[in-house]
């Protein structure tokens, strides 16, 4: 099986060798098609030349005769062609042998390629509108060729495939760089994933990619490596506190019978009574895992009505005046005044949200100190906040603090509840389409901020 770096370095590999092969074979082509083209135009007005030149020269003497255009002769074999020249009656005046020039030394390597067959054409010369006579020109190429031209010939084509030789061996360096640079980050995507599935959810991802893509899947990989480590604490943090709510009231129950049972505690009313706080209290635990459960279930039911939510909250406030008096904490309230606060929503269920926040503000508020109740619009949305100025929550533990059971540092755990209420809570909130927001500060107090939209559909 290949790596992704060896895969895609083959890939570009083999790309760029059938793309510079074309390029090269498509600009070869071209060359010498346009380098015959050239040649055979200079061979036609070569043509036309010899029999202008011969037209003169019978104009000149008025007749031919074994000296007429002799001086060609020389051009003509250092030209690698043949001429032969008749007159009107096609007889011959003189010409070369070709076999003169078929041994050139220059002339094997255009015989080799062009096969050597040897060919000719005749041109007619006309003086006055007669013909005067014939020449004919011989050779053994199509195209004439002179060391010059044949060397030119080469010399392009060795151009051609030493360029894209030099060419091929940059792109496979490139290639080799770029793919290493493609790979590296989705190797070490791959990597983080395999080590994830093996559980191993501290890993992170630091390979940067300039690519837009493999950079989002890279922060993608590392935000769900940070979710895996935060839901297996959680698992953990949750397995533990089961075990630990759950254990309290159990072994209350068993020492106290097993103390009965032994005589040390005699069995009195007030003992029983205390007993039967306890399993009151485990059983309300576990109506509370019920009801949470129903919450994220999604199959709890609400009867959706009209709620005039400052006659609610208010309601609740009055309720809680005396327990916050007899701890000394000053209970106050503030409903910005001319608006209509009337939402769609679950009367009872929305009573809970309130009675849970106010509860928990005056259970971790401490003698003397203040709670106060906020209630405000803000365009279409109404805004509810809770704040006090108690023990607060630490920043670490902030972010759990909607988690079931989680009950945060000692100081809190000092006090009674059961650490699933804010979970209730934010689940009530979102079925109402709602948003909530907590604010804390150990030892200054929390701030929690309900907003719901007026209409609720």
């Amino acid at each position: 099986m290949q790596s992704i770096r060896s895969k895609l370095s083959t890939l570009l590999i083999v790309c760029s060798i059938i793309a510079i092969a074309l390029i090269t074979l498509f600009v070869n082509i071209t060359i010498n098609n346009k380098f015959n083209e050239y040649m055979v135009d200079t061979q036609n007005k070569r043509y036309e030349r010899i029999v202008s030149y011969l037209q003169e020269i019978y104009k000149r003497d008025g007749q031919w005769t074994k000296e007429s255009g002799t001086e060609l002769l020389h051009e003509a074999y250092m030209s690698n062609y043949c001429l032969t020249l008749l007159d009107k009656n096609k007889k011959s005046i003189w010409g070369m042998d070709p076999n003169d020039i078929k041994d050139k030394q220059h002339l094997n390597t255009m015989i080799v390629n062009e096969k050597g067959v040897y060919t000719s054409k005749r041109f007619e010369i006309n003086v006055n509108g007669e013909v005067v006579g014939y020449v004919d020109i011989g050779q053994y190429s199509s195209v004439l060729l002179s060391d010059e031209d044949v060397n030119f010939k080469l010399s392009i084509n060795k151009s051609i495939i030493t360029s894209g030789g030099i060419t091929l061996f940059i792109i496979i360096l490139i290639s080799l760089y770029f793919s290493k640079k493609f790979s590296i980050p989705i190797k070490n995507v791959a990597n983080l994933s395999v080590s994830l599935s093996e559980g191993n959810f501290n890993t992170k991802s630091s390979a940067k990619s300039n690519i837009e893509e493999l950079e989002n899947l890279r922060k993608s990989v590392n935000i769900l490596a940070e979710k895996l480590k935060y839901q297996d604490m959680l698992r953990k943090r949750l397995i533990s506190d089961i075990s630990h709510e759950i254990r309290a009231p159990l072994n209350v129950l068993q020492n106290n019978l097993e103390a009965m049972i032994d005589g040390v505690f005699p069995v009195s009313t007030e003992r029983l009574n205390y007993l039967n706080e306890e399993v009151v209290r485990f059983g309300r635990l576990l109506n509370n895992l019920d009801v949470l459960k129903e919450f994220e279930s999604e199959s709890i039911k609400l009867n959706f009505e009209k709620v005039v939510l400052d006659e609610l909250i208010l309601g609740i406030c009055e309720d809680f005046y005396m327990t916050a008096k007899n701890k000394g904490i000053k209970l106050s309230y503030y409903f910005e005044p001319n608006m209509d606060y009337g939402i769609t929503g679950d009367k009872d269920k929305l009573k809970q949200i309130f009675i849970n926040l106010i509860s928990n503000a005056l259970k971790f508020t401490k003698s003397s100190g203040k709670v106060f109740v906020k209630m405000y619009r803000n365009n279409q949305n109404i805004i509810v906040e809770v704040e006090d100025n108690g023990i607060g929550i630490k920043e670490e533990d902030l972010p759990f603090i909607f988690e079931r059971l989680y009950r945060g540092d000692k100081s809190r755990n000092e006090i009674e509840g059961s650490g699933i209420g804010l979970t209730i809570v934010k689940n009530i909130v979102q079925l109402h389409s709602g948003s909530m927001e907590v604010e804390s500060k150990k030892g200054k107090g929390t701030k929690v901020k309900i907003t719901l939209k007026r209409e609720h559909t």
